[in-house]
């Protein structure tokens, strides 16, 4: 027994499974797919230049041809 009168197991995990927060489940913090999708506009934050999204090239791959600076998804 412990101090507390129990046997010690009610804080320790007996079966050493689900310890671990979230488990890797779920559709996130933002509540869905962290993938955009083939549809949208890369734009530049700096300069507001926009160029319609490329399927499989991600925006912030992409520099701005006005500025050089690195685009982002709209």
């Amino acid at each position: 027994m412990d101090r507390n009168g129990g046997t010690g197991l009610s804080r320790r995990m007996s079966s050493g499974r689900g310890g671990g927060r979230g488990g890797g489940r779920g559709p996130g913090r933002k509540g869905g797919s962290q993938a955009a999708g083939p549809d949208g506009n890369c734009v530049c934050p700096d300069c507001g230049y926009k160029v319609k999204h490329k399927t499989g090239q991600p925006c912030y791959e992409q520099k701005c041809p006005k500025c050089k600076t690195q685009m982002i998804r709209e």
